[in-house]
């Protein structure tokens, strides 16, 4: 049951990742050269209570949650999951300034990093993340912002 919840979190995470979801969750990337910075950021309650119960993450409205993963692009140009660490902050648009506690989830060869914020509904929030891919001597600044509803 529990790997099945935590398949499915895969699984609801990288779809956002991709795109396939509503306006409400939001996916984009930057590339640093031979990494790639994923993220994604979601409402909690798009979680389905047992995928959150199973993953200690709470779903409720005013709940999001941001999702980062590392990617470093292989020989034939695909792109591979690395582990690191990723740390930011998250801002709403009068400046209150929050730390993201991420939790690094591993998954077969998946990696990605996880955190929870709170947000009031319609309002601009601002994300400050620093990833740092194991070996690698640069930080991977990335910023980008964006707007939830709750339901």
């Amino acid at each position: 049951m529990i790997t099945q919840a935590i398949s499915s979190l895969r699984s609801l995470l990288i779809a956002t990742l991709i795109g396939l979801f509503s306006a409400q969750a939001h996916a984009g990337s930057q590339d640093f050269g031979d990494y790639t910075v994923l993220w994604s950021v979601l409402p909690s309650t798009f979680l389905a209570p047992e995928v959150a119960k199973a993953n200690d993450l709470q779903r409720s409205k005013g709940i999001g949650i941001v999702n980062i993963a590392i990617m470093v692009e292989n020989e034939d140009g695909s792109l591979s999951p690395v582990s690191g660490q990723v740390e930011g902050k998250v801002s709403n648009d009068i400046q209150q300034v929050r730390f993201l506690a991420f939790r690094r989830i591993q998954e077969g060869d998946s990696v990605y990093f996880i955190a929870e914020y709170q947000y009031s509904s319609g309002e601009l929030m601002t994300f400050n993340i620093t990833a740092r891919p194991t070996g690698h001597p640069q930080d991977l600044a990335i910023r980008f912002a964006h707007t939830l509803f709750s339901d």
